[in-house]
């Protein structure tokens, strides 16, 4: 990482066409929205990685790309398998990848198009209220 780099931050996360930031909201009792923990990370994998890492079961939890100006939802279907396991790196990226180019939702925008991902020059830790 360049000194500029260090103050300025990643040239990505000043395009504001893709997410600022990646939140997970993780729900304490199924059925009650209102007791939860958020979780972030700069990049999708990054998030789910953490999220896999911490045993955090998909159903309990919601997803956002989160933008200087609104937060938009994620669907988790494309961030696990056929057996509700979260997706690793690289099947999590080609999922987002092609339920964009069929949609063309922004909020799955820039994970692999066209063979680059638009989030290379962030770092995917993740924080959250997990801890080992």
């Amino acid at each position: 990482m360049s000194i500029k780099e260090k103050f300025l931050g990643p040239k990505s996360k000043y395009d504001e066409s893709i997410p600022y930031t990646y939140m997970a909201r993780v729900y304490a009792l199924e059925g009650d929205n209102e007791i939860y923990s958020d979780s972030f990370s700069d990049t999708i994998c990054g998030l789910i990685e953490y999220l896999d890492e911490h045993k955090i079961e998909p159903s309990s939890v919601k997803l956002f790309g989160i933008y200087k100006k609104k937060s938009l939802p994620l669907d988790v279907k494309y961030c696990i398998d056929e057996k509700n396991n979260w997706l690793k790196r690289p099947n999590i990226c080609r999922s987002i990848e092609n339920h964009y180019k069929e949609s063309m939702e922004e909020q799955y925008k820039g994970h692999v198009e066209i063979g680059e991902c638009d989030y290379e020059d962030r770092d995917r830790k993740a924080n959250g209220v997990y801890r080992d």
